[in-house]
């Protein structure tokens, strides 16, 4: 739905000039919920303006359901935006209209009528929570409301792509997962393809199918939740399942072992004691449901040395369950 191949952006300014995307690509999957997790100036939000073009690339290309954006004329460009829809960080509402009329803003622009403009901004209050708030003003609302006031007109064009730009960096816990709630529920009720960016790892956790770590302009690491779980020496991975510093026990075996899908049924312990008789402790652990799956990390210590468990480190690897030596 989202290809994005050997994106680069520069902004030049008069001393100095900064990269803020260095050759970046990125695929998104029709249907899927796509999270880019970086801190503040890791290249985010200009990866996401780059996506419907409100930031034109210097080189590189950006296609959306088929179509390259980035060759595409002015006027060309204006009609395809509207099958791209995006909430803001700080809702961007109008605050002189009401929330029906913040809603039907963008069909107005496009010249629906008003008949149609009113039933379609009914459907989308309903479907976002908020039947009898249509006449509220945005100075009327909680933040919560005024997310969803967002989330209602960035769809009033039932657009095939959903962008989000930090959309819960602004309100407190529980407005967070009740709007990460509502942005699942949309992504399997419409079959929305969502493209969000975050500085917050729960917000993947919550309910990213996949998932990069954005860094000085380039991809550190992306993938699909479920892969990026069963791959050795994942940063993602540890940042989704974190465990803290290792101990350092000499002579002694730590390793972590990852569990998720089918091996997070296994009673990995009893089989690895029983088939290696090596009395194995539990140090640490931490289990997740992630939006694709529910997953677990385990700190185990095995007596002896690494090279006195090869055997133990092989079977577990070779049974497909990632396991990285720490001490």
């Amino acid at each position: 739905m989202i290809s994005i191949k050997d994106l680069r952006k520069v902004y030049r300014g008069r001393h100095r000039e900064v990269t803020a995307l260095d050759g970046v690509s990125l695929d998104v999957a029709e249907g899927e919920i796509y999270g880019v997790l970086g801190r503040s100036g890791a290249g985010k939000s200009t990866l996401l303006r780059c996506v419907n073009l409100l930031e034109r690339p210097d080189s590189g290309t950006v296609t959306v359901g088929g179509v390259d954006l980035t060759a595409l004329p002015e006027r060309r460009l204006r009609t395809e935006r509207r099958r791209i829809g995006m909430i803001h960080q700080h809702f961007a509402l109008l605050s002189s209209r009401t929330v029906a009329g913040n809603v039907s803003f963008a069909l107005e622009v496009t010249g629906v009528p008003r008949a149609t403009r009113a039933r379609r901004v009914a459907e989308l209050l309903e479907l976002v929570g908020l039947e009898g708030r249509a006449n509220a003003y945005p100075a009327q609302l909680s933040g919560g409301q005024k997310q969803r006031v967002g989330i209602a007109r960035a769809l009033a064009a039932d657009p095939a792509v959903l962008l989000s730009d930090e959309a819960t960096s602004a309100l407190d816990p529980e407005t967070t997962d009740s709007i990460l709630a509502l942005l699942a529920d949309l992504n399997r009720r419409l079959g929305l393809t969502i493209l969000l960016i975050t500085h917050e790892m729960d917000v993947v956790k919550r309910i990213c199918h996949s998932a990069a770590i954005m860094r000085d302009g380039r991809f550190a690491e992306s993938g699909r939740i479920a892969d990026v779980l069963a791959r050795p020496g994942s940063e993602l991975a540890a940042e989704l399942l974190r465990l803290g510093p290792a101990p350092d026990l000499p002579g002694q075996t730590v390793l972590d072992v990852t569990v998720s899908g089918d091996t997070a049924e296994r009673p990995l312990i009893a089989e690895l004691a029983r088939r290696f008789e090596v009395d194995v402790r539990i140090l640490g652990g931490t289990v997740e449901q992630l939006a694709a799956t529910r997953a677990g990390r385990l700190r185990l210590l095995l007596p002896g040395t690494p090279a006195d468990n090869t055997p133990a480190l092989t079977w577990l690897r070779d049974s497909g369950i990632p396991t990285e030596v720490r001490a």
